[in-house]
């Protein structure tokens, strides 16, 4: 049950929020998330409240104002290889797409499944 976060500054129309959501579901999906999986979120904010630099580490070009970084939420358990291949289908994908992938920051973090309840308070995995 992934968890979708994109941190973006403001004012971004709803296309381009549109655009990368899907590819980054797109790439959940590819490696075998079920399509209804979709919890998603993306937080707008002001330069003043959204501050990175635009070439740390090792920014080919430099970061604009079309940065997105995305977090994303996993139940414990994925591998390495998997994280890969989310990674290479979301950069194929948003590149495919005329989007600059040197402003994408891609971070995955593990929650144990113990840490999940979906709905109605009930832990399945726990």
């Amino acid at each position: 049950m992934p968890i979708v976060t994109l941190t973006l500054r403001k004012p971004k129309p709803a296309a381009f929020k549109t655009m990368v959501l899907d590819a980054v579901h797109d790439a959940l999906v590819g490696v075998g998330v079920d399509p209804h999986d979709r919890f998603h979120r993306v937080i707008e904010l002001g330069e003043d409240d959204f501050r990175y630099d635009d070439s740390f580490p090792d920014v080919r070009t430099r970061r604009t104002d079309d940065f997105v970084l995305v977090e994303v939420l996993l139940g414990a358990g994925r591998s390495v290889k998997v994280k890969k291949q989310v990674l290479a289908t979301l950069v194929e994908r948003l590149a495919a797409q005329g989007f600059d992938t040197e402003n994408l920051m891609l971070c995955f973090q593990d929650v144990p499944w113990e840490n999940w309840s979906p709905a109605g308070g009930r832990m399945p995995h726990g």
